[in-house]
């Protein structure tokens, strides 16, 4: 697939090395040189993809077909759009494909989001408030949604205990709201960062979900403790 061709090219490329890394910090260095040696970050420009973790979206819905055409679609921390962007392809929220039903795409997120074709953006808004989560109801009006998405996180506060905690709290608000809002059958894909609280998590997402399953897409860095969990199947309340 797609994905396999790019990764395999990727290794024959020579390393770049950056030269406007004068007076910069270490780290700055060392994110500047990562990018330039990233195909993923070169990929998405040439795509138009906003940023590089399209391709963590795209390879999950290669794989397990999370996003259909009619599909009501909930992007939690959306900024700055790569995700939505594959939505509304993906969900044919554009009518691109004629033949297809339309879905709805909205993407939701604190930092301000520049629009996207076909899809209801709400930047400057936190989806852990109540308040967000009613706007978005009313945005659906009878409407109930077939997949929601978050890549979500926190901003890191450098106690690894306490990021760890956020970030799992961001996945409650997320489970919270998919498990009134979805439809039979529904799909819930969230963002994780590995610690000692993620086995909880999914035990409690399999009250609701036929299938819950950890991944770790190819265009997550290596270095990287971040995974997600993919529920899919929507059960409802009763189980």
């Amino acid at each position: 697939m797609f994905i396999r061709r790019l990764h395999s090219s990727a290794q024959s490329l020579a390393k770049v090395v950056p030269s406007n890394l004068k007076g910069k910090s270490k780290s700055s260095q060392q994110w500047i040189t990562r990018q330039l040696n990233d195909p993923f970050v070169e990929r998405a420009k040439m795509l138009n993809y906003r940023c590089r973790s399209a391709f963590k979206l795209l390879e999950i819905d290669q794989k397990y077909n999370i996003i259909k055409p009619g599909f009501t679609v909930i992007d939690c921390g959306a900024a700055p759009g790569s995700w939505s962007q594959l939505a509304v392809r993906q969900s044919n929220a554009d009518g691109s494909k004629p033949d297809k039903p339309k879905g709805v795409v909205v993407g939701i997120d604190l930092l301000q989001i520049y629009p996207i074709a076909h899809a209801i953006m709400l930047g400057n808004t936190d989806f852990t408030k109540q308040e967000a989560q009613d706007k978005i109801r009313s945005l659906l009006g009878e409407r109930q949604v077939d997949c929601v998405l978050s890549d979500m996180a926190p901003n890191a506060t450098g106690v690894r205990s306490l990021d760890q905690e956020n970030i799992i709290t961001l996945c409650y608000s997320v489970l919270r709201f998919a498990i009134l809002m979805s439809s039979p059958d529904a799909s819930l894909l969230v963002k994780i960062w590995d610690n000692g609280e993620v086995p909880t998590l999914e035990k409690n997402m399999q009250k609701y979900y036929q299938q819950v399953k950890r991944i770790k897409p190819r265009a997550s860095r290596s270095d990287s403790a971040e995974n997600f969990i993919l529920a899919r199947g929507f059960v409802g309340m009763e189980r």
